[in-house]
């Protein structure tokens, strides 16, 4: 398929995502404002986001049905990029279900951590085969900045959860700012459509990444400051999902480290401030995650928002520059 071609379909599909968040929301969010499943505060949060409290949630079930129907319409469903949606769509409806844990049936913690964990590893399962079994993909892990490939074996499901469980948790992590996770995650899907499209040249799976890029840009039209909706866990679980299984399917798992650099900086800003309570009781920020700690320094929100677009603009970039070197090399 030419390039021609293959970008019609691509631009028409990721269109179609951001239109149908563009219609869909306004009614969306006064059916849940009518519902009142609004967000639930922490009171141990900064104290400005109380303010937030009651604002409506869930904006996770506009981005996945804008993403489904244009993807399933248009694409010709290959096993990568159904691997890729499915994957996805299982983390939003395990998002889904916390969600309304938390919001309907008022368990403030939402799912137990143990039914998160064996989903987690059930959606890593489902990935994992789909990729070996019916991708035909080898159980290999390739370290583009040295242009190494290990082969992992048996032990590639381990590392397919890691890599599922640690990036969902990382968006989830993210999604504290109005606009910061979907904004974020824009950025580093817009990235994948470049290595799937100009790169790998997998059809489907520069679609589906266009969908996920084009909901995501449709939500945060009422989902920048100050929001009108929330994407919950539905949403940051879903994003971190369909990420996840991008660097699956493309073989980038390592590089992520540096394509999601900001949801790494997010993850890391929360595990150093654990290990140095833990250790020596003393924290290293004034809160995490990190955009927490920029907050109680008395920056804007939309400060700390735009700043952290840069960064993980400047991440995808050089991502990409040595995803190009590594295919080059």
């Amino acid at each position: 398929m030419s390039t021609g071609s293959a970008s019609g379909p691509v631009l028409i599909a990721g269109t179609a995502s951001l239109l149908m968040c563009l219609f869909l929301s306004p009614k969306f969010i006064e059916f849940l404002r009518a519902r009142e499943f609004g967000q639930n505060i922490r009171e141990e949060g900064p104290e400005g986001h109380q303010t937030k409290a009651g604002t409506p949630t869930m904006g996770g079930i506009i981005i996945f049905t804008a993403i489904a129907v244009p993807f399933l319409i248009l694409s010709k469903r290959d096993w990568q990029s159904i691997g890729v949606f499915g994957a996805a769509l299982a983390c939003a409806l395990l998002g889904f279900a916390d969600d309304y844990t938390k919001i309907v049936k008022r368990r403030s913690l939402g799912l137990r951590a143990r039914t998160k964990l064996v989903v987690t590893v059930a959606i890593s399962f489902g990935l994992w085969w789909v990729a070996t079994q019916k991708a035909s993909m080898a159980p290999t892990v390739r370290l583009r900045f040295v242009d190494v490939t290990i082969d992992l074996g048996p032990l590639y499901p381990v590392f397919i959860y890691l890599v599922v469980a640690g990036t969902t948790t990382a968006v989830n992590f993210t999604d504290g700012l109005d606009g910061l996770a979907a904004g974020s995650a824009a950025i580093v899907l817009l990235a994948y459509i470049g290595i799937t499209f100009i790169s790998t040249g997998e059809h489907d799976l520069t679609l589906l990444a266009a969908c996920l890029v084009g909901a995501c840009i449709g939500f945060l039209w009422f989902n920048s400051f100050p929001a009108s909706i929330f994407m919950g866990d539905t949403g940051s679980l879903g994003l971190g999902g369909a990420i996840a299984g991008l660097a699956v399917m493309t073989k980038t798992e390592v590089l992520l480290i540096l394509l999601g650099g900001i949801f790494v900086m997010e993850v890391l800003s929360v595990v150093i401030q654990v290990f140095s309570f833990q250790l020596f009781r003393k924290r290293v920020f004034l809160m995490a995650p990190i955009h927490h700690h920029f907050e109680l320094q008395a920056w804007s929100e939309t400060k700390i928002i735009l700043r952290f677009w840069i960064v993980a603009a400047a991440c995808g970039a050089i991502g990409f520059v040595v995803y190009q070197l590594s295919i080059r090399g």
